[in-house]
């Protein structure tokens, strides 16, 4: 009884400094965000007190910092991610359903296609990706998520495949009894029990988008469409200087919706659909 207790003490405390660990650098960020910025450096891990508060001004001076307006990039991060991620959650869970549904060679071949693509760098087709965006015009925030669909889908592929084949067939199978045919199996009946992996695919595809920097900076024209990183990164003054109090401040408002978002979703994850849908 003791050694168990002893193991679960040395458990937590290590999980707890490995939270710590994690939980850090978001600390800093709030914490210098309302830091005057000659401290930001010199004063990293002090409480903004005194002298070093500068209050909200870091948000206000970051919101209108230059001539593009922080809220037109806001604009268009949302649309990218909403875009995105909705265009990866849809033909994604589609085809995972039908690679694992239909087994033959086709279908094979295609999945570990789209697993190879997972271990393939970004930096291998960057320049190539960015001269075929412009030839296809996909270089505008309406057009850019057909790109990201095709370089998160190996992943989402990856998962989807993995639950359907948990899902049971009599499901689908009474379904098709009842009158539905692929289309409404689909969207009736899948699409419910992938609700927990939709959730996990989309928190996944959802950080990776709106914080992308390097796709956007490449594809899209800089001075007529920013995102949020590419905002922050032209927090620049004269001389190359960075105001990092006002940087830390919108790098706190770019990862607020996230964490909204995440924690909003979190109960969606661990709950077993399909394992519910079966019972008696």
């Amino acid at each position: 009884m003791k050694k168990d207790i002893i193991g679960k003490t040395i458990y937590s405390v290590v999980l707890a400094f490995v939270c710590i660990i994690w939980v850090l650098p978001v600390l800093a960020v709030v914490i210098n965000s309302f830091k005057v910025n000659t401290f930001v450096k010199t004063n990293t891990f002090d409480l903004p007190t005194g002298e070093m508060n500068a209050g909200f001004s870091n948000f206000v001076n970051g919101m209108t910092f230059g001539n593009y307006p922080f809220f037109k990039s806001v604009l268009y991060s949302v649309v990218i991610t909403v875009l995105s991620v909705g265009l990866i959650l849809l033909f994604t869970s589609m085809a995972a359903w039908y690679i694992a549904r239909v087994d033959n060679m086709i279908c094979k071949i295609v999945y570990f296609l789209c697993v190879f693509s997972m271990v393939v760098p970004f930096q291998m087709v960057m320049f190539t990706l960015s001269k075929t965006a412009d030839k296809l015009k996909l270089n505008t925030p309406f057009t850019i998520p057909i790109v990201y669909l095709g370089f998160g889908a190996g992943l989402a592929i990856f998962m989807f495949v993995g639950f359907v084949k948990s899902i049971p067939l009599e499901i689908e199978e009474a379904a098709a009894i009842d009158g539905c045919g692929p289309i409404g199996t689909y969207f009736m009946v899948v699409v419910h029990m992938l609700k927990p992996t939709l959730i996990s695919v989309g928190i996944l595809e959802l950080m990776w988008v709106w914080n992308d920097y390097l796709l956007p900076y490449l594809v899209l024209d800089i001075n007529e469409y920013r995102t949020i990183p590419i905002h922050i990164q032209y927090l620049k003054g004269s001389y190359g200087t960075v105001d990092l109090g006002a940087t830390m401040a919108l790098i706190l408002l770019s990862i607020i919706p996230v964490i909204i978002f995440y924690f909003a979703c979190q109960k969606y994850i661990i709950k077993g659909v399909a394992a519910g849908a079966v019972k008696g």
